[in-house]
């Protein structure tokens, strides 16, 4: 993944009980927990040592695994997506180079050497494929669905700045992202969307607003076309110094990344890398020791373990903005939100309004919710929500245990940098 390879870079508790969901388009091969939400280290963890450092850092899935890891992973809680046992790392797998004839038993053998751990929750198969590649791993995915149903094919796509173009003249292969997307469904048949986005970083947190206003181009697309077919998406976003030249993580926009792909709908968030690998700033330097990136992160994904299951139990029906950033970015009012007051001082001192993402949700009972994104990198907002219905109460729920308690209405509800927070409306 990697961007290094790109040629270019472009101008709760459980609220119900437990069931599970399944992608549509796909025919439904994958099932997932709904108590269960994907927070992976993109990345290959190497040894004992480097998995339990995964786990306490608040992951839930290592990848990506080789099978005698597996143990380990089951002894910490972590599930696993498992890399191909015959590559050194999985990516390099080319599968469009193999005939067709002989994929169904190469995939046979990689599920039979992997065994059948119960901390298995899908292979390895792809990353950044162009269309080129969309038959051969559609025959991958059919017959991982035949050799290990139920588990997941895993595949991540190029982000919607790679190349576009002709199959043999640019990276995605096809006329725009959209169109990408769209042939990758109707060939592949995927149990879910994963594609990877570090405008966050590439932008230097945004001071460059056109290359970020990529980064809410790309996840709104991506959101669209998930509810379409009905398949969720998983974000891969950056837990490193992307470029020598680019600014690194920060508990800003690392809670920035994250926040912003639940508030999307999306079902899973990916970090990449884990390991320095040139990169600088990722949570594991190039000895292995843990770095300040490692603390921020542990605090992220801790919070996304929290939420993760409630936003599994919610529909996405809505993203609004209160200052938006480009044209795939709709302005208020929603749905449930008429607008967001948003002030970086409450007693005078500064009369900024730092910009809110809204996303709007549907429980499973009918009840509204609603998350509020902090989108500024450098100030904390004061905010105040305002609804077109009345509510018996507001509740904000919270990231550290999933309880919920009354919403200050008085003096607002503060969000740190990049934070957010996940608001239940309760009818009257």
């Amino acid at each position: 993944m990697r961007h290094g390879r790109l040629a270019h870079l472009l101008i709760v508790s459980a609220l119900v009980a437990c069931c599970t969901v399944s992608g549509q388009a796909a025919g439904g091969a994958w099932n997932m927990n709904k108590d269960f939400f994907p927070i992976m280290p993109w990345d290959c963890p190497y040894n004992e040592d480097e998995m339990k450092s995964v786990a306490e850092c608040n992951f839930t899935v290592a990848g990506f695994i080789k099978p005698k890891l597996l143990p380990t992973a089951e002894k910490l809680g972590l599930k696993a997506i498992i890399a191909n046992p015959l590559d050194n790392e999985p990516w390099e797998k080319k599968w469009q180079d193999v005939p067709d004839a002989m994929i169904g038993p190469q995939i046979e053998q990689m599920v039979k050497t992997a065994g059948k751990s119960r901390a298995v929750i899908g292979y390895f198969l792809n990353d950044e494929p162009g269309t080129p590649q969309f038959h051969s791993l559609g025959k991958a995915v059919e017959a991982l669905r035949k050799y290990a149903p139920g588990k997941l094919a895993y595949i991540n796509l190029f982000p919607g700045y790679a190349t576009i173009g002709a199959p043999d003249q640019s990276q995605l292969g096809a006329d725009s992202f959209t169109d990408y997307l769209e042939k990758y469904i109707a060939a592949v048949k995927p149990d879910f969307l994963s594609y990877d986005d570090y405008m966050v970083t590439y932008s230097d947190n945004f001071l460059d607003r056109d290359l970020g206003a990529v980064y809410f181009k790309d996840l709104l697309e991506v959101r669209r076309v998930s509810l379409k077919h009905g398949i969720p998406f998983w974000n891969v976003v950056c837990s490193n110094r992307i470029r020598p030249t680019a600014i690194v993580p920060s508990p800003a926009n690392l809670l920035f990344q994250a926040y912003t792909t639940i508030a999307a709908g999306g079902r899973g968030l990916s970090w990449y890398t884990y390991h320095d690998r040139t990169y600088g700033y990722a949570p594991l330097d190039a000895s292995g020791r843990r770095t300040d990136t490692w603390s921020y992160l542990q605090m992220v994904n801790h919070q996304m373990k929290v939420l993760g299951p409630m936003m599994n139990r919610l529909k996405s029906t809505g993203v609004f903005f209160t200052s938006p950033m480009t044209d795939a970015c709709p302005a208020l009012p929603g749905r449930l939100v008429t607008s967001v007051e948003s002030r970086a001082s409450r007693q005078g001192s500064s009369d900024v309004s730092p910009p809110i993402m809204v996303g709007e949700f549907e429980g499973e009972d009918g009840s509204d919710y609603v998350m509020l994104v902090n989108l500024s990198f450098e100030k904390s907002a004061n905010t105040v929500l305002r609804t077109g219905k009345d509510y018996s109460k507001r509740e904000a729920i919270s990231a550290q245990d999933g309880t919920a308690m009354p919403l200050d209405e008085k003096n607002g509800r503060w969000l740190v940098p990049g934070g957010g927070v996940l608001i239940r409306l309760v009818a009257r």
